[in-house]
This record gives structure tokens, C-alpha cells and sequence, in this order.
């Protein structure tokens, strides 16, 4: 049976991950780490540690950019977004080309849009995905549009409580995309 790895922030964690691993079962097994792989740097460091689980996939999905978005320090020092634009598109090529070693398919899911949130804007995340997804291309990477399927409904998609996390309608919608890539 053919070995699928996930990888991603709580997206992840918290939305598709949950459903995925069933959805997928009679087709692939499914893996993906307990933790939060936060930001890029972080997932590198998550490759790292997980690599025994993760080499020999058939298919590696990820995703990161909500928290590389961020403008955590905004309000007390004006210091900009978490990981610059450069920064955040060299990690994220870095994270598919370790991976591109590690598994024989490479998927990137895009940064789903926010709801209203108050350190992240949708606009960035928009331009982000924009720069991310033709050098991932290039590098034989499969993108996964989960922004295009997310935004339309994102008021019906995202929890308005944290402004962020799926919904789980969201949730279904992320997984279908996930199961259909």
C-alpha cells in the first residue's frame, strides 16, 4: 500500500489532518506528526526530526504560511510581517526540495485566507501564494489550491471565534481538495 506523509501548520493539525487518514485508508496509509509544524523554519526542523517516518513516501503534502504571515509585534514595535516575503518563499522551495529527496511526489497546499484576523492580512497571503506557487512549479512540485477553494465561502469555512482555524464544513471542503489531489 502506498505511504502519504502530511505535513503542515494547524490547518493540518487541526482541520483536513483529523479526517484525511480515514478518508484516504483504503487507498494509502497515512502519517503525520503530532505537533504543529508552525512556520517554515519550524517544519524544518519537524523534517528533521521525523525523517524516519517521513523517507520513502509515495506522496509528501504540505503546507505552511499562516503563521510566516504573521505581524506578531505590530502593535508594540511596527516590526512587519513574521518572515519576509524572500525569507518565506526560499524556506518554503527549501522545504519541497528536502522533501523532493525524501518522497517521490511533492504537493504544497496554498495559505488559506483568514477571517478578519487581527495579525494576519489576506491580501499578503494572496501576494505570498502568488510568488510561492510558479517556483514551487518549477521545481515539479503539485500545488494543491486550497486558498481558491477555501475563499469564496471563507465566512463559512473559517471560525469566526479564533478567525483562522476550518470550520468543520471547512474541513470537509479541505479534506475533499486533499483526498481529490
Amino acid at each position: 500500500m502506498k505511504k502519504t506523509v502530511f505535513l503542515g501548520d494547524s490547518i493540518l493539525l487541526e482541520g483536513y489532518g483529523r479526517v484525511i487518514g480515514d478518508r484516504l485508508a483504503d487507498v494509502c496509509t497515512c502519517w503525520q506528526p503530532p505537533r504543529n509544524g508552525c512556520f517554515t523554519a519550524n517544519t524544518l526542523r519537524l523534517i528533521h526530526d521525523c525523517r524516519k517516518q517521513i523517507e520513502g513516501a509515495d506522496v509528501i503534502h504540505f503546507n505552511n504560511g499562516l503563521w510566516d504571515a504573521c505581524h506578531l509585534f505590530d502593535d508594540l514595535y511596527n516590526d512587519g510581517i513574521f518572515t519576509p516575503d524572500e525569507d518565506y518563499v526560499r524556506a518554503v522551495c527549501r522545504l519541497a526540495r528536502i522533501l523532493s529527496h525524501m518522497g517521490k511526489t511533492v504537493i504544497f497546499a496554498t495559505t488559506t485566507p483568514v477571517w478578519n484576523h487581527p495579525e494576519i492580512v489576506n491580501e499578503e497571503v494572496i501576494a505570498r501564494n502568488a510568488m510561492v506557487v510558479p517556483e514551487l512549479q518549477k521545481m515539479g512540485v503539485v500545488i494543491n489550491d486550497l486558498h481558491s477553494i477555501i475563499w469564496p465561502k471563507y465566512k463559512e469555512y473559517i471560525r469566526e471565534d479564533d478567525h483562522i482555524h476550518l470550520t468543520p464544513a471547512g474541513i470537509e471542503v479541505a479534506a475533499a481538495q486533499v483526498e481529490a489531489v
